[in-house]
């Protein structure tokens, strides 16, 4: 059975569909089955793997409003990733969703029939606290936060933790955090390495030991629909996201033992 995991942080800009795109990829190179759902109306995971967001009959939309199942909406790519698609029509999900009973468990419930099928699914969140980021927090066992090291990205985690406490406190109260995830870092930067610490100190061994570099390879790869895995795999950005997938695996076999 998949473990669900949100890639989610309230700030934009951050890195979460990178993020997203590239350690989906990086697991499937170590032979894992990933499903990532692109939970964003800009669809940008969806076109960054490759996919034509216009031709798509089915999107994750349609399964919100329970006109599709999810089964419907995957669409496998060249990188190995599944995809659960989205386009500019996910916007409108919010608002007709608005009135709808139990709405926060409509992705959670689509998602019973296809999780067998996966070892992790990764949900890619838009850039704020919506219905859409709400029901992927619900449908989730554990939250992923890629984060910048600057000044504001510390209060916007603040909000985030906050979110995450509210949504264990009312609709999912076995949600946790998987881990902190340093990204675009400049090592050049003190203000980096200030707030760097910062994470340590204050969240230990949550916050993962692999740190993201900036890197030109990762920026360019979806405008040629692929991850920086297989666009530039030398790259420091997509070796970055091969240890971090050598990382979660080694986190996960440790829990695994001492069970």
């Amino acid at each position: 059975m998949a473990k669900v995991i949100s890639v989610t942080n309230q700030k934009g800009g951050v890195g979460k569909t990178t993020t997203s795109i590239n350690l989906s990829a990086a697991l499937v190179k170590r032979g894992k089955r990933i499903l990532l759902l692109d939970m964003d109306p800009q669809g940008n995971a969806s076109v960054g793997l490759g996919v034509d967001t216009s031709e798509l009959e089915n999107t994750i939309y349609d399964v919100l409003l329970g006109e599709a199942t999810a089964r419907d909406a995957i669409v496998q790519t060249d990188s190995g990733v599944d995809v659960m698609t989205a386009n500019g029509d996910l916007a409108g999900a919010q608002v007709e969703l608005l009135n709808e009973i139990g709405r926060e468990l409509r992705l959670k419930k689509a998602l019973v029939e296809v999780l067998p099928d996966y070892d992790y699914v990764f949900i890619d969140c838009p850039p704020a606290l919506n219905v859409l980021t709400i029901n992927a927090l619900v449908a989730s066992h554990s939250v992923m936060i890629p984060m910048q090291c600057e000044y504001f990205a510390l209060e916007g985690l603040s909000a985030l933790i906050s979110t995450i406490r509210a949504i264990r406190e009312t609709l999912n109260p076995s949600l946790k955090i998987e881990g902190l995830l340093r990204t675009m870092f400049d090592k050049r930067n003190s203000l980096s390495g200030e707030v760097s610490r910062q994470l340590e100190t204050h969240f230990g061994n949550k916050v993962y030991d692999t740190v993201v570099p900036r890197n030109v390879r990762l920026a360019e790869a979806p405008s040629y629909g692929e991850p920086a895995i297989s666009y530039s795999p030398q790259s420091k950005g997509a070796r970055s996201y091969l240890l971090l997938a050598d990382e979660i695996l080694k986190i996960a076999a440790a829990k695994t033992t001492s069970a």
